[in-house]
C-alpha cells in the first residue's frame, strides 16, 4: 500500500502544467553559457579601466589601451601594428527600465547603445556605430516581445537589414526556436533552427544555419564554483571542423576561465579582485600552429 502511495505522488510531482511554462531565455542567448567560458574578453596589450559614478544613474568611464593589432596578410605570418587608444564613455541607467550608453574613441569611432523598456512586455533596443571608414557605419534597431512562454524579436538596420526570430519553451527544460534574415543590400538571406535542453546542473544547445553551421554546445555545473564547457563547430559547406574544451572556476576573490581547441589554440583569462573597487586582469592566447602569441594585463578601477 505505501509502494503504491509513494508511486501516485510521484507521478503527481512529475506530471507537467503545459499552460504555466516557463519563459525561455531570448533566442541570440541559447549559447549564452557556454560563451561565458569559452570567449572571454581576451586582449593584447595593456589595458586600463576607470568608471566613476556621478550619483545613482549616471555614471562616467575612461579606458586606455596600448598593444598591437593584428592587420590582414595573404602570408601564413602574423602582422601586427602597435597602436593605442582612449575612449571616453556615458552611462544612465535607471534599473531596469532604461538603459543609455555612449563612447567615443581618439580614433573617431562612436558608438551608441539604448535599452527601454515600453511595457512589461514590449523592450525597444537600438544600437549604433559611427566611424570614418567607408561604408562601415551601420545602426540596427531591435523589438523585443516577451510573453509568459515564449519570445519575439524583430529587427531592422541599415543597408536593408531585417529580421525576426522567436522561441517558445516545450516542456519545463526544452525550448525550440528560429530565425530568418534579409540583408538587401548585399542579396543574402538565412534561416536558422535552434534548441536548448537546461537543468539546474547542466544546459545543452544545438543550432542549425542555412549559411552551414552547425554548433553544438554542452556546460556541465560540476559545483557552484566550477563548470565545464565543450563547443563544437562544423561548417558543411567549407568542412571546417573546431571543438573546444573549456572550464569556469570562480576563487573567492577571483575567477579563472581558460579553454582549448583542436587547432592548437589554449586561452586563459583571470579576474582578480585586489580589494573593493579595483580588479587586476590577466589575458593569454597561444596559438602554435600560426605562431600567434598574445598576452595581456590590465587595471579595472570603480564598479
Amino acid at each position: 500500500m505505501a509502494d503504491v502511495t509513494s508511486t501516485k505522488q510521484s507521478e503527481a510531482a512529475e506530471k507537467v502544467d503545459y499552460r504555466n511554462l516557463p519563459c525561455p531565455i531570448p533566442y541570440e542567448e541559447i549559447h549564452r553559457e557556454a560563451m561565458m567560458s569559452l570567449k572571454p574578453d581576451l586582449f593584447e596589450g595593456m589595458r586600463f579601466d576607470f568608471t566613476k559614478g556621478l550619483n545613482h544613474k549616471f555614471f562616467l568611464s575612461h579606458s586606455v589601451f596600448m598593444g598591437p593589432t593584428t592587420i590582414p596578410s595573404q602570408t601564413p605570418e602574423t602582422i601586427k601594428i602597435p597602436t593605442a587608444n582612449y575612449e571616453f564613455g556615458a552611462n544612465f541607467i535607471d534599473h531596469p527600465k532604461c538603459l543609455l550608453s555612449g563612447r567615443v574613441m581618439t580614433d573617431g569611432r562612436l558608438s551608441a547603445r539604448v535599452k527601454y523598456d515600453l511595457s512589461d512586455n514590449f523592450t525597444l533596443k537600438a544600437n549604433a556605430q559611427l566611424t570614418n571608414e567607408p561604408h562601415m557605419s551601420h545602426g540596427i534597431v531591435n523589438v523585443d516581445y516577451k510573453g509568459s512562454d515564449h519570445r519575439a524579436q524583430v529587427q531592422m538596420g541599415n543597408g536593408t537589414l531585417i529580421g525576426a526570430n522567436y522561441v517558445q519553451s516545450v516542456t519545463p527544460h526544452f525550448s525550440l526556436g528560429g530565425e530568418v534574415f534579409w540583408a538587401g543590400q548585399h542579396r543574402k538571406s538565412g534561416i536558422s533552427y535552434g534548441a536548448r535542453f537546461n537543468t539546474d546542473k547542466m544546459v545543452a544547445t544545438g543550432q542549425v544555419a542555412s549559411t552551414g553551421m552547425v554548433a553544438l554546445n554542452y556546460v556541465q555545473r560540476v559545483s557552484e564554483k566550477v563548470s565545464l564547457a565543450s563547443d563544437f563547430m562544423y561548417n558543411y559547406m567549407s568542412s571546417d571542423v573546431t571543438a573546444s574544451f573549456g572550464y569556469d572556476y570562480i576563487f573567492r576573490q577571483s575567477r579563472i576561465r581558460g579553454k582549448i581547441d583542436t587547432n592548437g589554440c589554449t586561452a586563459a583569462f583571470l579576474e582578480e579582485r585586489l580589494t573593493m573597487g579595483l580588479n587586476f586582469i590577466l589575458s593569454a592566447e597561444i596559438d602554435h600552429m600560426k605562431k600567434d602569441y598574445k598576452f595581456g594585463f590590465g587595471m579595472t578601477v570603480g564598479e
